[in-house]
């Protein structure tokens, strides 16, 4: 089979050869054209797999602590019915776990320290059925939560915080007070710490409380659970098993969904990564068309081989192939070689990113403000086909122009001074 000669002269020009300085010169530019493509095709997937993988481990490190859904009752009161609402629950196909649950908020005070904390009274029979982390804990500090018994577990982070260890007492401290002659006096009861748990989420883990149901109902003065916790088959369903709940539930309840819990963050984190894509695709698209002046260069370079080629019977639009050619070779070449890179960083930044932090004795990503403290990473396809798409777009918008100029050079102007 022959090869078309559109092709095999756009290939020479584009590895074209340095025995002249303008030949020099224009290798020079493809090279630079060719080495801004690689780096901002790179830059994309490194950017968009980083985001995805941070948006990726702060989801999972989140529904480790929170459930798929929640219901409860309107204003922080107990469930009028507990355990019809929870046989309710049960009969739904998409539901695989559900437990009830006391949440309230209250202060953790140890000698002079005294910290804000979330209170979540569980049932540590049912608890693990509905997240990650009472699975965790189910042999260690959930068996030590006992009825009467006023213990609680407590957040690494909020553990340290306090200074308290397992075994120390600490005081809980309740908003709803006691009235007396003196008015109303907040209550207090005193705790034992029977455990710690390190979910890698800064915000629960320097907030929250675990302590045994019956407790919390007795410390909080409430009848029973003020919510039920469920874990469903496919967490991205969320949204549709909360709305199918909603119709078949009897009373007066609210049900909120894991999106909807932390909607803000995650609509943050999708605007930045729509215009993170198109601040680096305007990267891409400035390095695309540096081909522009690569291939009006060479055009003019080669206008005596263009006018021999139209002598010798070539269309017009054999001569525009022959640079189309070039530049798609360019934006070729520069789309996989970005794409090598970019995925290969994308894969390694797990050992990257510590080793540079060791270098340089920094630490990028501090969790108290981030939630997480390593660089996560998770390219995905949906990312990055797209991204060597446009790529490629761009590098062949680029070679139109020029092309357009080349076919229309006239043989008898282009070798009168030959």
């Amino acid at each position: 089979m022959q090869i078309p000669y559109e092709l095999i002269l756009g290939w020479r020009y584009t590895r074209a050869g340095r025995a002249t300085r303008r030949n020099g010169f224009i290798s020079f530019i493809s090279g630079v054209s060719m080495l801004g493509i690689s780096l901002g095709v790179a830059a994309l997937i490194i950017v968009l797999s980083v985001m995805n993988g941070f948006q990726k481990e702060v989801r999972d490190r989140m529904l480790g602590v929170v459930s798929h859904i929640e219901i409860f009752a309107p204003g922080g009161q107990a469930l009028p019915d507990p355990d019809k609402t929870l046989h309710e629950v049960r009969r739904n196909p998409n539901v695989i776990g559900a437990a009830p649950f006391i949440a309230a908020q209250a202060l953790l005070a140890r000698g002079e320290d005294m910290k804000g904390a979330l209170v979540r009274g569980i049932n540590p029979a049912l608890e693990p059925g509905v997240t990650d982390l009472a699975v965790e804990l189910k042999n260690t500090g959930l068996k030590n939560l006992v009825p009467g018994g006023f213990g609680v577990v407590l957040g690494v982070d909020l553990a340290r915080s306090l200074g308290v260890r397992e075994g120390d007492a600490v005081t809980l401290i309740a908003p709803s007070g006691q009235i007396t002659p003196a008015g109303v006096v907040p209550r207090l009861k005193q705790m034992t710490v029977v455990g710690t748990f390190n979910s890698g989420h800064y915000e629960y883990d320097s907030a929250l409380v675990l302590l045994h149901q019956e407790d919390a109902a007795r410390i909080f003065r409430l009848e029973g659970p003020t919510g039920i916790r469920l874990k469903i088959r496919d967490l991205h369903q969320a949204r549709e098993v909360a709305a199918e709940l909603a119709g078949s539930l009897s009373g007066e309840l609210l049900i909120r969904d894991w999106t909807r819990q932390n909607r803000t963050w995650f609509a943050a984190v999708q605007l930045e990564k729509r215009m993170m894509f198109i601040i680096l695709t305007l990267i891409v698209a400035v390095a695309a068309f540096n081909l522009v002046s690569t291939l009006v260069m060479t055009v003019t370079d080669k206008r005596a081989d263009i006018a021999i080629l139209r002598t010798l019977g070539a269309s017009p639009r054999s001569i525009m192939g022959v640079f189309v050619v070039q530049g798609a070779m360019v934006g070729v070449i520069g789309t996989l070689a970005g794409l090598l890179l970019g995925l290969a960083i994308a894969y390694n930044i797990d050992l990257i990113v510590p080793w540079l932090e060791q270098l340089l004795q920094a630490s990028f990503l501090p969790k108290d403000i981030y939630l997480i403290s390593r660089m996560p990473s998770d390219p995905q396809r949906s990312d990055i086909l797209p991204i060597a798409v446009i790529s490629l777009v761009l590098a062949f918008v680029a070679t139109l122009y020029p092309s357009w100029r080349a076919s229309r050079v006239n043989p008898a102007e282009a070798l009168r001074y030959e």
